[in-house]
């Protein structure tokens, strides 16, 4: 993970694929979803506002949670069942229109279950940033300092922050 600022407080969190994968668990998603929120969920703690700098992460995690929702049969609520059909132009070789094959009661069901998928992803994300806030502020403080940092400089900051105290070393030793 590469974490690049642009402007003063705007900025890029670039993830490199570790392997080339084409399945993904549920659990997987769920957390892909909550790093979206990240920089949201950052800027709400921090400054307590929000901007339109997280527009295009909402957008990635409302569209990942609507096909875990519809495609991928992952909602507990709706079962397994795939919601909207796709029609593809073979001409254009990409889709173009999704049809509508329930009904709107259905649609309502589907717009909560999503909801919900977000708004969990959301807290969770609020949750691990409050309980980590120094971590979060010695990273955007680095950032300032260097431009640019990477996994090996955010590594290092949580070991430095999370070191034990030497008495509790001592105190868990014995």
């Amino acid at each position: 993970m590469t974490i690049i600022p642009r402007g003063r407080a705007l900025g890029l969190t670039v993830q490199l694929p570790i392997d080339e994968k084409h399945t993904y668990s549920k659990k997987y998603l769920l957390s892909r979803i909550s790093i979206l929120y990240g920089g949201w969920m950052a800027e709400k703690l921090v400054f307590n506002e929000i901007t339109t700098g997280a527009g295009n992460d909402i957008e990635r995690a409302s569209d990942l949670a609507r096909k875990m929702v519809c495609e991928w049969g992952m909602s507990e609520e709706l079962g397994p069942l795939a919601y909207g059909k796709k029609e593809e132009q073979i001409f254009l070789g990409r889709e173009i229109a999704q049809h509508r094959d329930y009904s709107e009661d259905t649609a309502r069901r589907i717009d909560e279950v999503v909801k919900k998928v977000i708004l969990d992803a959301a807290a969770a994300t609020e949750k691990l940033l409050a309980d980590n806030i120094d971590i979060l502020k010695a990273v955007a403080g680095e950032l300032l300092e260097k431009e640019t940092i990477n996994l090996e400089d955010i590594d290092r900051i949580i070991g430095e922050l999370r070191k034990p105290e030497p008495e509790k070393v001592e105190a868990a030793a014995a």
